[in-house]
């Protein structure tokens, strides 16, 4: 039973390269809302091109948060965000504001439906130790401390323990005790999909203009700030296949395939996550390759 009075706070989110983001920009705008990106890329600086970042027209016409939060050589993890993004409704629906979060990076997503991080504080020395330790010895380094096959995962839960000195037993049984973020809002989702031939051609599309707009010139200047010192950053899609180019393992022209594979990759990746994490009350899956219409959309004009 929803409360008299309780706020809503309003979720868009989807497989990437579905048109959710004109979506969220035409609703925001029309419902006087702000966006919180909930994008695990576009919160780097620099890391424009490859993240489809809003442009300035974009930011301009609605307000957004969630972007350019760290420099590409400081390591952004979902703790940060998490408290970041607590902040920034707190502050906007103090005003009488609404924000309407949007994107497809599921974990970071799923930190405003139930708990994801506990309270360990990692230090920077833990982070460089763990972090040298997988450059110098690779992932069986890590595995001979962790059993476990995801060098991110192995990376993090490492960091955790050598934080804490505590199991992973013991961490997950405190984790347990959390409870449920935004518990005074009402939350109102939306999923945005697409049929797999309209998808396939919307990736294509999407690499091309990528390519064409500058993205190899883009992952060349974050090299020099510092881009391949932040393993997440620099193995998100676009960025590792451009750096495969530049190391000479990939042709020019192999570059914008391979992109759109792993493109693909992802977003068959997102949809499992979807299915399990993401309650949505409602699912829009456009057909043909038209654009999403906001009349479509359940709440889509929200007073």
């Amino acid at each position: 039973m929803v409360k008299s009075g309780t706020p809503n706070l309003y979720f868009l989110a989807g497989v990437t390269a579905s048109g959710k983001s004109a979506m969220a920009l035409e609703w925001a705008e029309k419902n006087e809302a702000e966006i919180l990106s909930c994008d695990s890329v576009a919160l780097y600086r620099g890391m424009d091109i490859g993240s489809a970042k809003p442009n300035h027209e974009e930011q301009t016409r609605v307000k957004h948060h969630g972007l350019d939060l760290a420099n590409v050589d400081q390591r952004y993890d979902v703790s940060q965000y998490n408290k970041y993004a607590e902040a920034i409704i707190e502050e906007v629906y103090q005003r009488k504001g609404k924000v309407l979060v949007v994107g497809g990076s599921g974990f970071y997503l799923r930190s405003f439906f139930s708990a994801v991080v506990d309270e360990v504080m990692v230090s920077n020395e833990i982070k460089n130790s763990v972090e040298e330790l997988y450059q110098l010895e690779g992932l069986d380094g890590l595995i001979e401390k962790l059993n476990n096959l995801n060098p991110v995962r192995v990376i993090k839960a490492l960091e955790r323990c050598m934080a804490t000195g505590s199991t992973l037993l013991e961490l997950k049984v405190e984790f347990e005790k959390k409870p449920t973020p935004y518990c005074n809002f009402q939350k109102k989702t939306c999923l945005v999909d697409r049929g797999d031939e309209d998808i396939e051609n919307l990736i294509k599309f999407r690499t091309q203009s990528m390519l064409a707009n500058g993205l190899i010139e883009e992952v060349e200047g974050l090299i020099d700030r510092g881009l391949l010192h932040n393993y997440p950053a620099s193995s998100s899609v676009g960025y590792r296949e451009i750096l495969s180019y530049l190391r000479g393992e990939l042709s020019r022209d192999e570059i914008g395939p391979a992109i759109a594979l792993s493109t693909r990759q992802l977003v068959s990746k997102q949809r499992k996550w979807f299915r399990k994490y993401y309650q949505a009350d409602q699912i829009l899956i456009p057909t043909g390759g038209e654009p999403l219409n906001l009349e479509d959309l359940i709440w889509h004009s929200d007073t």
